[in-house]
């Protein structure tokens, strides 16, 4: 009988695939954890919302400082220190703008994760959202 097409390409081994998922994971986070961290009062990261700023007012993660991908620079970078780790996310997995705006900043020298989803993502954990121009946070949409 023939393989699935599952078995077909040989697994790897499981110091490879450690190797690998903990890469990944050094690399994103996804929008729960991001949550939590927001919820809890105490995130120890920046979250940036990379889209533009229209679609920021529209909506937002709470939380979230709006700085488009295109406009992160040096100048705008060095109000943070150098060892604040950054979050970046865009409109959602269809949208680039997220793994734009993390190059960028490790092109920067800035730790940086990519929140796995985006907005996309935000929404399909039914977790609210701001809209204006303020970042907002969860526990003033919690109060409403």
């Amino acid at each position: 009988m023939p393989a699935s097409s599952v078995a077909a390409i040989p697994v790897a081994a499981p110091a490879v695939a450690q190797a690998h998922f903990a890469a990944r994971l050094s690399l994103e986070t996804d929008c729960t954890d991001v949550h939590e961290a927001f919820v809890s009062g105490q995130p120890d990261f920046v979250l940036f919302d990379v889209r533009g700023p229209k679609a920021y007012a529209r909506s937002h993660v709470p939380g979230a400082l709006n700085l488009p991908h295109r406009e992160i620079t040096p100048e705008r970078m060095s109000v943070w220190p150098d060892s604040t780790l950054f979050v970046v996310y865009c409109a959602g997995p269809h949208c680039n703008g997220a793994d734009r705006g993390a190059l960028r900043l490790a092109q920067l020298g800035r730790s940086v994760k990519l929140m796995l989803g985006g907005m996309t993502g935000w929404a399909d954990e039914g977790f609210p959202f701001a809209e204006g121009t303020e970042p907002g946070s969860l526990e003033i949409l919690s109060a409403a």
